[in-house]
């Protein structure tokens, strides 16, 4: 991260108001318009380090709260972290067993970038469907998702799969995004699900 991204105004008002990312503002934000988050859900983050967003979720949810992510995550009171790949199938059963009812998902993850436009594009799109594959696990139906994304090559196909799996979806820019970024964010409402899946069928 350079000095100039370093010294911008988000990321003061980041350290000023004790949040460990800039990112968290993303998060807030989004959840201002879209209300995805409600008091009583379980949330799964995906990507979470350094925990940012849960330090966000924390003061939007009295419900579980699990992390995961390749490095390690600041602890948190009342938070479950993980530390690795969730692309995998050990960490992907794990979380399940810790989480086995989650209402939200939650994903700021992106790979490392190498400055290669086409191939960090097809990277970025690869780890965006392995995380909607296994949102579809983790989801109970009319269970919401939120993901990062970054517009480009492939991005129609990956949204189109999204409207395919929730009844309403968005791509929105977050206003603390950096200026000529091409990152945005997918927000998805009302998963479709599985009527024959009790594991994720609606409590309420």
């Amino acid at each position: 991260m350079g000095s100039q991204w370093k010294k911008d105004s988000v990321y003061k008002k980041s350290v000023r108001e004790g949040y460990l990312a800039r990112s968290a503002y993303k998060l807030l934000d989004i959840n201002e318009r879209f209300n995805i988050i409600r008091k009583t859900d379980n949330v799964v983050d995906l990507g979470a380090a350094p925990g940012s967003w849960l330090q966000v979720l924390r003061t939007m949810t009295n419900g579980q709260l699990l992390g995961v992510d390749l490095t390690p995550i600041v602890p948190m009171e009342y938070v479950i972290t993980i530390t690795g790949d969730f692309t995998t199938p050990k960490v992907q059963e794990k979380i399940m067993e810790l989480m086995p009812f989650v209402n939200v998902v939650v994903s700021d993850a992106s790979p490392h970038l190498s400055g290669a436009k086409a191939y960090d594009q097809a990277r970025i799109m690869a780890l965006n469907e392995d995380t909607l594959r296994f949102t579809e696990l983790l989801l109970k139906q009319g269970g919401n998702f939120v993901m990062k994304s970054f517009q480009g090559i492939d991005f129609n196909d990956l949204f189109n799969q999204v409207k395919e799996r929730f009844y309403a979806v968005r791509v929105i820019r977050s206003v603390a995004t950096r200026r000529g970024s091409t990152e945005c964010y997918i927000v998805a409402k009302n998963f479709i699900g599985d009527a024959d899946d009790d594991r994720k069928r609606s409590s309420e």
